[in-house]
Formats: C-alpha cells, structure tokens, sequence
C-alpha cells in the first residue's frame, strides 16, 4: 500500500516504538476492558480474526508456521526457549514469540533466537501498522490493542521470513487468548500451572485449568508436566471432549542420559520438568516433520487419550540445546566484581517458591567460597493483582540486610526508555504499591519504624518522587535510583552505564555504609519480569544495545 511505503521513509524504529505504545490500554479504560474480556470472552478471538483479515492475513496462511503452542502458568517460556534452541540445533529456522520482553520490545519476536533487527522490526511494523491505520474506519474499529498487534507483526515477520517452524507463548490463559487463533498446530505444551491473572482466568485451579486447555485442538497432541490433581482431572476432560491425545512427561531423570545427568542452560530445579516437555515437544516436532501430512503427529500410547509419555534417549543435539538454551531474567546469575546479581521474574506464590530455593542454593555456595562479610539485599516489586505480601512471606527467610523497593520505571526521564514505558498503571499507585511492600516486609521481618525517618528524595530539575527510609528497608523512585544506592559505585558496568548518579539524602548515605564495606554484596531481583528486564538495562548493556 502506498500509505505503507510513505509511513516506512519517514518513520522509524523509534517512532516505531512510540506509535506501538499508543496501542496500550489506558489507565482509565482498562477496568472496562477487564470487564468486557471476562463477561464475552469469545468475541476476543472473533476480533483478532477481523483485525488478522484487515492485514492480508488468514488463520489457513498460519498453518503454514508448522507451529508449537506452549501455555501455562509458570515455565512456559522456559520450555519454549528450550524447544526453540533444540531445534535450531537440528538445522531449522526458526521463529520465537514470547512475552514480555525484559529490554526492548523487539525480543519478543526472535528468528533463530536472536530478535529480530531494528531494521526489520521498523519495516515489517509500518507495513502492518499502516494497513490496520488505513482500515479502521470503514470498519467501524480502532487499533488492535497493544499485544494482539505485537502476536499479528510476529505472525507477519514469521511469514515474510519463511521460517521452518513457529514457537508460539500463550500470552495469558490460552482459550481466549489471541495466540489462540492458531487452527493447527503441530503439537501443544502445558507447563505447570497455579494461581494468577485471577480477573480474566477465574479463582480457582479449575477454572484455570480449563482457560489453559483451550489451545487444544482435535487430533493435536498435548504434552503437559506433571499436574496436581484438580488440574489433572480439567486437563483430562477437555481432552476428552476435544478429542486430543494428552500425554504427562516423565521426570528428567529417566531419560537415557549417558554417563551423568542431563546438563541445563538455566538453573534451578523447576527447569528440569520444564526441560522434560521441551524434550516431548521437540520430538514430537521432529517426527511430524518427517512424515508426510496425513500422518498423525504423535505417538498414542495404547490409543488412550491420557497416557504417559515415553522416555527415551536424548540425541547429542537435544543433550546439546538443552545445556546451551540461554533465558534472560530467569534464575540468572550475573557477576560484577564484588556484587553478584541474581535475578528471576518470579511472580507467583509457586514460582517464587522455585525463586527461593534456587537463591538459597545459591547464596550458600557462594558465601561459603568467601572471606569477609557478605551483604543481602533484595531488590522487590509486584504488579497487578499479585500477593506481594504472600510472596514477600517466601522471602522472609533468606535474611536479607537490606530490602529496597522501586516500581518497573527504568529512570524518571522516560524519553530515555520508549521500549519498557507502560500507560496500563499510574505512577502514584505504582508508588503506592511500593510503599505497602514496604510495609508488608517491616510487619514480616519484625522491623520497627523509627520516629521521624521518613524522607523526600528529590532529584534535581525532575519530579519530587517519595522515598521513605527505615531500618533496614528503603523505596527508590526508579530502578536506577535503586541500582545506585545498592552497588556504591562497586559496580563498574553500572558505573560505565552512561547515567548520572542519582542524590539521595544524607541519611540514606550513611545507611549504606554496610554494602560499602562488605566483600560481597548479593543482590536478589525478583517480583516482576519488568523490575527484572528494568535492571538488565543496566546490568547488560549488550541487551540495550
């Protein structure tokens, strides 16, 4: 289209970013939009084939993508960055989409585990952008919302750049889920599931479940990790109904390994089920690949719907892409001199359950190979509906020196980070919220508040933002704010960022003076994949980059 063309000279890549964050909900409609989503939840997907339509696509072109569709509420993008590395291994290019991103915007659409360029993200965001622009008003519409646009450009890039095989992220739930416009699949994955996103997927480990199991489709093997047995029973039925074949992986462990046992890429134990499935997935793929397409995708143990899947002996490329996936933001170590960062987006009672006894495990190694005093700090936040408090109680006992709260704002100069600026909350209840996190952990750790410690941090020709100091826990205005405060200026690569150092009052300085002198300073991230991709701005700058 001609509109394309003009749009594509004269824009790019961040006023590509900037048109795209217009699309986000805004803070005053977003309760009406809840409320929609929950009371006609199937009008979400007769929407997404309207605005899929009005962009030259249709759902027969996207079973072209030869697709895995992974859901779940905990590891399912884990499982997907495993079954993309294992496949690429093999040869085959591929395509990625997941959520959210941590840096920019663009990584949430990866073509052979990279994202894809800012050069190809600004010209295949135009060409879709400015045919939705072009059609909303003989429709009687507006623009897709924020993340339906992202799932339509990935499904165009993916398309454009002919990839061998698509691996799709359930945004959220998975029936109504605008991922779920997808016909057939080559084969599904459910990774472990919990409580969240109560307001649009239900309260209870049923409902839940149920919303989950709407990606399956009749005849389309489903994989799924071990389940508790509510969940089980939902999984169980709808299979039934749809008439899918479900099939539970085995345990890492009984997998033909060799010598020693299965080498993962990212830490933690609740990666190795995640590992299992990716195993199941990739397999499963493979074997639909090479025969022809009127075969069935998977193996059906004795012609069950529900059965148990089979393990079997991992070949060198699987062993291979399983030890060399690589995750940002989930259960990552990173080491700068003397202060170590740990950082997870757990965000979850169940995930953050994971988070504690990766950090535990952690932390003890690493205090153990030191001599002189180590320091704790954890670095929180939670967003949305989450029980910061139920998961601030996790934490409690891993005896933290210092805890610091900061809502998801990278800087308080927000022309200087378009990729991670989110409209869906306000500022004032993103600093509340921190402030009641803050009161959560002092009525946790027993801490008492002294008289008159409260504080104003104001920095220079900005916005007055709130910080209230007491013993033992502090709350920043900004994620870099905080960094700064924690490190010291031990820390070179935040050194080097390019920022300038953020003042704080003297009282808070003074505070500091244990991470000054402390041979070690460890660092927990956790709460929010935003707080965490907030902090890898900084932290690893080539993701910036």
């Amino acid at each position: 289209m001609e509109i394309s063309v003009a749009l594509r000279r004269t824009k790019g890549f961040y006023e590509a970013v900037c048109a795209l964050n217009t699309l986000q909900t805004n803070v005053s409609v977003l309760d009406q939009v809840r409320r929609e989503r929950s009371e006609l939840p199937e009008l979400q997907l007769q929407a997404m084939q309207g605005f899929l339509h009005r962009t030259g696509l249709t759902v027969v072109k996207l079973d072209h993508l030869n697709i895995i569709h992974v859901t779940g509420t905990k590891g399912k993008g884990s499982t997907c960055a495993f079954t993309e590395r294992i496949l690429r291994d093999y040869g085959f290019r591929t395509g990625f989409y997941s959520s959210p991103h941590l840096v920019q915007v663009r990584e949430r659409i990866r073509i052979n585990g990279q994202p894809i360029s800012k050069e190809l993200f600004t010209k295949y965001f135009w060409e879709v952008f400015a045919q939705l622009d072009a059609t909303k008003d003989s429709h009687g519409v507006s623009m897709p919302a924020y993340f339906r646009f992202l799932t339509i450009l990935a499904f165009h890039v993916f398309l454009q750049e002919r990839v061998d095989l698509a691996v799709i992220e359930v945004g959220i739930g998975g029936a109504y889920d605008c991922t779920n416009i997808i016909r057939k699949p080559w084969v599904c994955g459910i990774s472990s599931l919990g409580i969240d996103h109560t307001s649009i997927l239900g309260d209870t480990i049923e409902e839940i479940a149920w919303q989950k199991a709407g990606i399956f489709k009749p005849g389309v093997p489903v994989f799924t990790v071990k389940q508790p047995d509510r969940s089980m029973t939902v999984l169980q039925d709808r299979a039934k109904e749809i008439g899918c074949p479900l099939l539970v992986c085995p345990d890492l462990e009984q997998y033909e390994s060799g010598p020693g046992p299965l080498s993962l890429g990212l830490a933690g134990q609740q990666q190795r089920c995640n590992a299992s499935l990716a195993l199941q997935l990739s397999k499963t793929w493979l074997q639909r690949y090479r025969q022809s397409d009127d075969q069935l995708a998977a193996p059906v143990v004795e012609n069950r719907l529900v059965s148990q899947a089979t393990a079997f002996k991992p070949s060198p490329i699987m062993v291979k892409g399983l030890e060399a996936t690589e995750w940002p933001g989930r259960t990552q170590t990173l080491r700068h001199g003397p202060v170590t960062y740990y950082l997870d987006g757990a965000h979850t009672t169940g995930s953050m359950q994971a988070c504690v006894h990766w950090f535990s495990q952690e932390i003890q190694q690493e205090e153990s190979s030191n001599r002189g005093p180590v320091i704790r700090v954890l670095l929180f936040n939670a967003t949305g509906e989450r029980d910061s408090a139920a998961m601030l109680k996790l934490l409690e006992p891993c005896r933290f020196d210092f805890a610091v709260f900061c809502p998801n704002i990278t800087e308080t100069i927000t022309e200087n980070n378009a990729d991670q600026q989110n409209f869906n909350v306000s500022v004032e209840n993103m600093l509340t919220r921190c402030l009641d996190n803050q009161i959560s952990w002092q009525s946790l750790s027993g801490t008492e508040t002294k008289q008159g410690s409260e504080s104003e941090l104001l920095i220079k020709d900005r916005l007055p933002l709130l910080a209230k100091t007491r013993t033992h826990t502090l709350v920043f205005p900004c994620i870099l704010s905080a960094l700064q405060w924690i490190t010291q200026g031990r820390d070179a690569v935040l050194a080097t960022a390019g920022s300038p150092y953020l003042p704080v009052q003297p009282s808070v300085t003074v505070k500091a003076e244990p991470l000054r002198e402390a041979a070690q300073v460890s660092v927990l991230v956790t709460g929010s994949l935003h707080l965490v991709g907030g902090a890898l701005k900084y932290l690893d700058p080539s993701l910036a980059s």
